[in-house]
């Protein structure tokens, strides 16, 4: 679906939801995480772009301090007042949009800033594939709000709002990534965040120059990130942390594994031997993209894939299979992306190659027994905007 394909359709669902016209409408994209995988919430590093799939939200404000959210994808409306939106009083999907309006609090929005709005989505970002289709949901209304109540906030104290949100709302304990990518994304390229400093670079990423595309698999297998495993994994990073007297494992380089692995219990030196190698990787492949080396990019994702699978242990049975169908057919490296336990795998594929890796994928989930696996490519694409402003009704 193209960009003007969903926004009109958020215009028709918006005229049906909301019963009049919109004041705003905004695009959030989803995202892929080229590499550097649980390295957020460890002050590490990571390489997201923004993709094509997106949520487009249209907003008109209300004069009464109501706020009614509505999706294309749920079927009743969630309807709160003003002085209702914190932690434990959001329902379902609602608590992922309304979270960010809640997490604007701690960017210096105060409550009296506020103003009753309804609010409509509509998204292709497949939900539970690992492609942040809450962080779309999030920076949509985000960059919506903003624009229309003339906050000024920057692209860092929208991702922070949308972060803390997703924390305390939703309940899913996730780092800064998603929210950071799909604000600052940029055709053609990726975007290098540093959560430790909070800076941001754009790094070129020309796949199409090169005759390669990135190809999604996703599962079909759903991932919760408010479930134990990711909390689990979190836990035990910060856990290693603190038993080697650091803030976070940003401090440690590589060089470090050996003394520090010395010093914590077998589970937790698995999982400080992932975030620090994959903070090395991270740093790599920017290298790799920076000379053209895109054979060496692969061979990066592919040893992130494996570290994911075996210290990290995030991984699961599809996402596996997913990869090695993929790299048997010809991609030049494969991993899966997102938090894991399910969700989506990208490969690296020569667009040449592209139907033989889409083939093999289906064939070894039919003969594993699996459910068909949705196989679709993606591009770096801009991030979250403000398509039609409030000054063009």
């Amino acid at each position: 679906m193209t960009v003007r394909d969903l926004i009109d359709r958020a215009l028709r669902h918006a005229a049906l939801a909301l019963g009049g016209k919109a004041d705003v409408v905004a695009r959030g994209p989803g995202r892929v995480n080229l590499i550097g995988e649980h390295t957020d919430y460890n002050s590490g590093l990571a390489l997201p772009f923004a993709i094509g799939q997106a949520t487009v939200v249209a907003v008109r404000e209300r004069t009464d301090d109501l706020v009614i959210v509505s999706s294309d994808q749920f079927n009743e409306p969630v309807r709160l007042r003003l002085d209702q939106i914190r932690p434990g009083q959001v329902p379902g999907w609602a608590a992922y949009p309304l979270g960010a309006l809640w997490g604007l609090l701690g960017a210096g929005v105060p409550r009296d800033r506020w103003r009753g709005f309804e609010a409509s989505f509509v998204s292709d970002v497949p939900s539970g594939a690992g492609l942040s289709s809450s962080a779309a949901i999030e920076c949509a209304l985000l960059v919506a709000l903003d624009h229309l109540w003339g906050l000024g906030l920057d692209s860092a104290a929208l991702a922070a709002a949308g972060q803390r949100g997703e924390n305390d709302v939703a309940g899913a304990p996730t780092g800064v990534l998603d929210q950071t990518a799909v604000l600052n994304g940029r055709r053609e390229h990726a975007v290098l965040v540093d959560a430790r400093s909070g800076d941001v670079e754009l790094v070129p990423l020309r796949l199409a120059c090169a005759g390669l595309v990135l190809a999604v698999v996703d599962t079909g297998v759903s991932h919760a990130h408010s479930t134990g495993g990711y909390a689990a994994r979190r836990a035990s990073c910060e856990r290693a942390a603190a038993q080697l007297g650091m803030e976070s494992l940003r401090e440690l380089g590589v060089e470090d594994l050996a003394a520090a692995s010395a010093q914590l219990g077998a589970e937790d030196a698995r999982r400080v031997r992932h975030v620090v190698g994959e903070n090395a990787r991270v740093l790599e492949t920017v290298n790799a993209l920076g000379v053209g080396d895109l054979d060496r990019m692969g061979g990066l994702m592919t040893a992130s894939h494996v570290s994911l699978r075996d210290d990290f242990e995030v991984s699961c049975s599809e996402l596996d299979l997913a990869v090695e169908a993929s790299l048997a057919a010809g991609a030049l490296g494969a991993r899966m992306t997102g938090g894991g336990f399910g969700g989506s795998a990208i490969a690296l594929v020569r667009e040449a190659d592209l139907e033989a890796v889409e083939t093999a994928v289906r064939s070894a989930f039919d003969r594993r027994g699996f459910g068909p696996p949705r196989v679709f490519s993606v591009q770096p694409e801009d991030g979250a905007a403000v398509v039609i402003p409030a000054d063009s009704r």
